[in-house]
């Protein structure tokens, strides 16, 4: 069993998706940021950032010298794996079967992995300009300035994505991968950052593809 830690309308979302393109048993269990429980001292045991996604799994045996069958640690079989982008390639590697990740491909993989990157470190910081500026400015004024600047921001990494990254009809081409999923996620957040999506017409024909999914309805009800 897994059990993933989500918040709705976070970027956990896409770890949801991922799980749900799975046959994997898992739970959801809901952070709620409006009373602040990323914050209180239960969740914050588990994951100590006080962010969401956090996902408990059972740890797998290694190849360790040659052995099989070799406990990862021997203190216990479960651990807590943080940041979407590890939850997503953890989740595509725990299940080929789901087929979530070229894993056969060295190269397609490192796309894959850039993609991904891409978003948590550049797109989403964009994004987390616009309600979280305490994180980097005490003054209100530059707060505000960067506030402000997330339309702009979030509308030219989009350029970039549609022009650059985006392949047909998946992020990676032919393939479906756990990049769809964290992109819908973000691509979510484009309406609330003052930002047309309708402006870049392949990210909108992904955004209604990935709404099509099965997956991504299910996801979306939790």
């Amino acid at each position: 069993m897994l059990t993933l830690f989500h918040a709705p309308g976070a970027c956990s979302l896409a770890s949801c998706i991922a799980l749900e393109e799975t046959d994997a048993e898992f739970e959801i269990k809901t952070v709620s940021f409006a009373d602040g429980e990323q914050h209180k001292a239960d969740y914050l045991r588990l994951n100590p950032k006080g962010r969401v996604p956090a996902l408990i799994v059972e740890k797998e045996p290694d190849l360790i010298a040659g052995k099989q069958n070799v406990p990862v640690n021997s203190k216990g079989n479960s651990g807590v794996i943080t940041e979407t982008p590890a939850i997503l390639f953890y989740l595509a590697q725990r299940y080929p079967e789901a087929n979530l990740a070229p894993l056969a491909d060295h190269f397609a993989l490192a796309q894959m992995q850039s993609f991904n990157s891409f978003l948590c470190s550049t797109v989403h910081v964009a994004h987390a300009h616009r309600f979280r500026g305490a994180r980097w400015a005490n003054n209100q004024s530059s707060q505000d300035d960067m506030r402000a600047k997330v339309p702009e921001n979030m509308s030219s990494l989009f350029t970039m994505i549609e022009e650059t990254y985006l392949g047909q009809p998946w992020v990676l081409g032919d393939q479906y991968s756990i990049c769809d999923a964290y992109l819908y996620t973000i691509a979510r957040w484009l309406e609330g950052d003052g930002v047309d999506i309708t402006a870049f017409p392949r990210v909108n024909a992904h955004f209604k593809r990935m709404e099509d999914r099965p997956a991504v309805q299910r996801a979306l009800r939790h």
